[in-house]
């Protein structure tokens, strides 16, 4: 975090099954992260609040308080608002990904799922917010403000809550405003896969984002076929 002294990341793992549970641990500690272990959605919510990880590992089907739930209630919670979440959902849970990106989540994974590849997406996340804490680029125009170390944005100077993934997008897009940007190279820069995978990510992302903006979502720009532009018109 911004302003201490960095010590290991914390990554929080929640999975009911236990023997998940404790192979993605151990592959995580092996990266040299600290690993916060939870069975249960109120106890992840609980730890998530508590621990204020750098990441969350957030398995979708669990008990009583399920991923989608506990995605919704830290998305509300100012202090878990902008914490990374990587989603592990069933391979045929089209449905609950889709969900699970509109309520917020930056990332997803399928089960069954190759720990090395969920280790690098955690890596992923990590790099991008240490990236946007130690950046210094600050931007305004027609009422938004983004000021990228501060990891804030606002709009007529009321803040919006933005994912750590939507403020990655809105950056990169201001970054190389007027210049198109398309699905694939956004999500080889904002997602950083190197294999694309389904576009519909970004599609979702954007329509999340414009949503919050509020008025200033009109700077966003969708060019048919192609993808996206930050326009200053």
């Amino acid at each position: 975090m911004a302003g201490k002294t960095r010590t290991k990341p914390k990554v929080l793992v929640v999975d009911d099954e236990p023997d998940a549970l404790e192979l993605v641990r151990f592959n995580l500690q092996a990266a040299g992260l600290e690993v916060l272990a939870a069975e249960d959605g109120e106890t992840a919510v609980r730890k998530a609040r508590a621990q204020l990880p750098d990441v969350i590992v957030l398995d979708l089907m669990l008990p009583e308080v399920d991923g989608l739930e506990v995605c919704k209630i830290l998305r509300r919670d100012a202090s878990t608002s902008g914490v990374p979440i990587i989603m592990v959902t069933a391979k045929a849970a089209e449905v609950d990904r889709v969900l699970g990106l509109e309520l917020g989540a930056d990332d997803y994974v399928t089960k069954p799922f190759s720990v090395r590849e969920l280790v690098l997406r955690v890596k992923n996340q990590l790099r991008r917010r240490q990236a946007a804490e130690e950046a210094t680029d600050r931007f305004e125009h027609g009422g938004l403000c983004l000021d990228v170390p501060a990891h804030t944005a606002s709009v007529d100077g009321r803040p919006v809550e933005l994912t750590a993934t939507e403020f990655r997008l809105l950056a990169v897009l201001i970054q190389r405003r007027g210049r198109v940007q398309s699905r694939d190279q956004l999500l080889r820069d904002v997602w950083e896969y190197d294999s694309l995978i389904d576009t519909r990510t970004v599609d979702t992302h954007v329509r999340r984002l414009r949503e919050k903006l509020g008025r200033a979502a009109r700077f966003i720009d969708t060019v048919r076929g192609l993808g996206y532009r930050f326009v200053q018109g």
